[in-house]
């Protein structure tokens, strides 16, 4: 049974075998795990010994790469769980390379892979990525592959403590030819008149499945008027789908704004507002905003390209749009036929910092 199908589905057999790699089993191989004898809680449990939690982290050190997990056969990722404190969550880099090549096709820092962009926990409740209390980052991103490598970058200066389980699948017959890419761009601020790019241009076949922005406002008012546009299959000047509303592709309306309530969260299987980061009075001053929306039942496909862009506006006298220069950083999902793409500058410790008071 495919991963990602239907509850109805969910009693039918499978020739599958199911694996999983965590630092307990590194190597997920059958009968591999609970044997450490070394590991980051070995002093715990020395009265106990083997096969008694023993190994169930890393130590990711300040400026260092750690390989997460290598599978060597085709296969599918099926759910991917991590925790790390909140204080490194813009200083990781979370990769998958596939089918041995040299360049990712995920590369985002780790807590926006999880739709958490300001290192402070958000409840997320969705189909493809659920967040839960403190920090138990879940994601259901279906990743099939012919191999697979996943790496964990420190670009911080203190070390992490980094506890993870990726669970796949394998002999699932031919994994087909689509990939699943994320990447992420910031633009802080933003420049005057100008559009955050959120994905491409990208060439090849394939569809879009999800966007996910983390909004720092810079200017007083309402800041979610510009639109999103989907280029698709050599579109130039103007895209196929264009949207109405920043609040209105993530499923909301009217500014978010419940009257007396103001900004409200909410969170569904594909669209929701999970973070709204209020100003404190003090060193929190400008307001946050967390979104995301999966394309799910709704995956935007093309055939030959595709570019993504969003507009940042508000308001201003004479009932005038303002461009705003926000910090915007966004984190897009798709599927390409290709296990690499054209990718944007590599995140680094400075270009991922937030600066939350």
């Amino acid at each position: 049974m495919p991963a990602g199908s239907s509850l109805s589905r969910l009693a039918e057999l499978s020739t599958a075998q199911s694996r999983s790699i965590s630092p307990e089993n590194f190597d997920g191989s059958r009968g591999g795990g609970g044997r450490a004898t070394e590991g980051t809680l070995a002093h715990a449990a020395r009265d106990l010994g083997q096969g008694w939690k023993v190994s169930p982290s890393i130590m990711l050190n300040a400026g260092q790469t750690a390989e997460l997990g290598v599978i060597d056969e085709p296969g599918r990722i099926t759910h991917l769980w991590a925790t790390t404190h909140p204080e490194h969550w813009r200083a990781l880099v979370l990769r998958a390379y596939w089918d041995g090549a040299d360049e990712p096709a995920i590369e985002v820092p780790y807590g926006d892979f999880f739709a958490q962009g300001w290192g402070i926990f958000a409840q997320i409740s969705s189909e493809p990525v659920a967040v839960n209390p403190h920090g138990g980052f879940n994601s259901y991103w279906p990743m099939p592959f012919a191999s697979a490598r996943l790496t964990l970058e420190n670009t911080g200066e203190k070390d992490a403590m980094v506890f993870y389980q990726i669970d796949y699948e394998i002999e699932i017959g031919d994994p087909g030819p689509s990939r699943l890419h994320a990447q992420w761009r910031r633009s802080n601020p933003l420049p005057y008149a100008e559009l955050h790019p959120i994905l491409g241009p990208i060439s090849g076949r394939g569809h879009y499945v999800g966007t996910y922005l983390a909004w720092g406002v810079n200017s007083p008012g309402w800041w979610g008027e510009g639109e999103l546009k989907f280029f698709l299959d050599g579109d130039d000047e103007f895209p196929t789908i264009c949207g109405t509303g920043t609040e209105d592709y993530f499923g909301g309306a009217w500014n978010f704004d419940v009257p007396g309530q103001g900004y409200t969260e909410y969170n569904s299987p594909y669209l929701g507002l999970p973070q709204v980061i209020r100003p404190d009075g003090l060193y929190r001053s400008q307001q946050r905003f967390g979104m995301y929306r999966w394309h799910i039942p709704d995956p935007i496909r093309f055939r030959a390209d595709i570019r993504v862009d969003v507009q940042a506006l508000g308001w201003r006298s004479g009932e005038r749009y303002l461009p705003l220069r926000d910090d915007i950083a966004s984190t897009a999902f798709f599927y390409l036929d290709a296990p690499v793409a054209a990718r944007p500058p590599v995140p680094t410790f400075d270009t991922m910092e937030v600066l939350t008071g």
